[in-house]
């Protein structure tokens, strides 16, 4: 079939190029003017043309007209996917953008309890301290009273023995030990 409009069209076009040259030969030596009106060689032209019209129309005008409307089909496809690409491009965007800002509110979240934490945590080491600090006061008072009182009793001991040696010394007696002890004991108690 489509050999059979290939040779008909191959045909129609050597019918077209020859008829002028028929139409020619059989023309009066004349030279005709710009103007002038040869009916014979006009109805050829006709015919030619109406012959060509036809072939084109049947072998080339529909594959053309085809080929035209599936690329216009084809540029309409791409554009609606073209929209919808990028409907669903702006949409991914709007999701993207949206869980960015979730995850910074999220981080914030975080940073204020971190800091919330750090400073939670500061303040009880700083109260830990503060409580080790009164701790290791009181303890340091208590050790100077202890030694205080150690210290008094050694010095009030050394007293004793200094008070009893001088004592000794005056009355150039030997008295009893104890028994002095004993009476300059309850005389520094009753200073007190």
């Amino acid at each position: 079939m489509r050999s059979l409009k290939l040779v008909c069209t191959a045909l129609a076009g050597l019918i077209a190029a020859a008829t002028p040259l028929l139409a020619q030969e059989h023309a009066p030596a004349a030279k005709p003017g710009f103007l002038t009106i040869d009916g014979g060689l006009m109805v050829w032209t006709l015919v030619v043309f109406a012959l060509l019209f036809f072939v084109l129309r049947k072998a080339a005008f529909g594959p053309i007209l085809l080929a035209v409307r599936s690329r216009e089909e084809a540029l309409t496809k791409a554009i609606e996917e073209a929209k919808a690409d990028r409907d669903a491009a702006a949409k991914l965007l709007a999701e993207h953008q949206a869980k960015i800002e979730a995850a910074r509110g999220e981080a914030q979240t975080y940073i204020a309890e971190g800091r919330a934490m750090a400073d939670a945590m500061k303040s009880q080491m700083l109260e830990e301290t503060r409580k080790q600090q009164q701790d290791l006061l009181e303890r340091a008072k208590r050790d100077i009273d202890s030694e205080k009182q150690a210290a008094l009793a050694d010095l009030r001991r050394e007293a004793v023995g200094l008070a009893i040696a001088a004592a000794g010394k005056v009355i150039e007696k030997n008295l009893d030990d104890a028994q002095n002890r004993k009476l300059v004991d309850g005389y520094l108690a009753g200073l007190q």
